[in-house]
């Protein structure tokens, strides 16, 4: 009975381990790519597998500047990952590598996107930290499965093209510490968008007109120079999450009572009075209220 029982616990540690494991944070890196695909981790290695090499992470060691141009031949790559590894040019064959699905540059001080970037059109997901990129290519239209943009860490301007609203999958836009223009139209443009974070971009004002917008649920901006937010706010109507933390707002539009489905409204570090609040709460009864 003793043997048994045992047996009974060793199994349900088991289990209770593998649940845990599948249940671990994942970073946007894991999701890409062949379940329990290798992850490789040496481009040298890498570039000697007679394999489908799918997911490739380099990780806090330079790259061997002779190597690093036949990253291209890696044709069937899906998810690649690069952080700190001191490159600034891009192989000039990249975009061959068209199935890419995931690509993300940690610090390391790119200046331009990959030539021919409009080629890599199976992209959804696209992020930058810290590189010296100034300006986002119009090819960008092109990525017709692209989910997500992040862009941070750059202190610097940061120009946005037109064709952003060209993105029909895009629902999910994150900049942080990027100086943007004072009120960045192309951002407010992009209807599948659901998430739209924009914190510490220099901005002063948002467009007034904010009806192409229909799908937003998350809408944050904070640290940013805002004095007023525009009437059609109300038009975002599945918005849920409002944060405008650290900016100069004195006054919320009474249109706000309109978004039926707000629980959540950050307005922490403004100069709104008392009172201010006060009719936020009568006006917003549902909505928890940070001040």
């Amino acid at each position: 009975m003793f043997m048994r029982n045992q047996v009974v616990c060793l199994f349900l540690l088991l289990v209770f381990t593998k649940i845990l494991a599948q249940n671990a944070v994942q970073t946007p890196f894991d999701k890409f790519g062949p379940y329990g695909a290798t992850v490789y981790t040496d481009l040298k290695e890498a570039l000697k597998e007679t394999k489908p090499v799918y997911k490739l992470n380099l990780s806090y060691h330079p790259v061997d500047l002779k190597v690093w141009p036949k990253l291209g031949k890696l044709k069937d790559l899906l998810a690649l990952q690069l952080q700190t590894v001191q490159v600034s040019q891009w192989p000039d064959d990249f975009s061959n590598i068209n199935g890419l699905t995931f690509l993300a540059s940690y610090n390391n001080e790119f200046t331009h996107f990959p030539k021919d970037f409009g080629k890599l059109g199976n992209l959804m997901y696209l992020e930058f930290n810290n590189s010296k990129i100034d300006s986002i290519p119009q090819e960008i239209a092109y990525l017709n499965r692209l989910k997500t943009l992040k862009f941070s860490g750059k202190n610097d301007t940061l120009r946005l093209p037109k064709t952003l609203k060209y993105l029909k999958s895009l629902n999910e836009v994150e900049f942080e510490s990027v100086v943007l223009d004072s009120m960045p139209k192309p951002l407010f443009a992009i209807a599948p968008l659901k998430s739209l974070i924009l914190i510490n971009c220099n901005i002063y004002a948002l467009p007034e007109k904010l009806d192409k917008l229909p799908n937003l649920e998350v809408l944050a901006l904070d640290f940013n120079k805002l004095s007023t937010l525009p009437r059609d706010i109300y038009k975002c109507k599945n918005l849920y999450l409002l944060s405008l933390r650290k900016n100069n707002l004195t006054k919320i539009p009474d249109t706000i009572c309109q978004l039926k489905n707000l629980t959540k409204l950050d307005l922490r570090d403004n100069p709104l009075s008392k009172d201010a609040v006060e009719e936020l709460r009568i006006l917003l009864p549902g909505c928890q209220i940070y001040f």
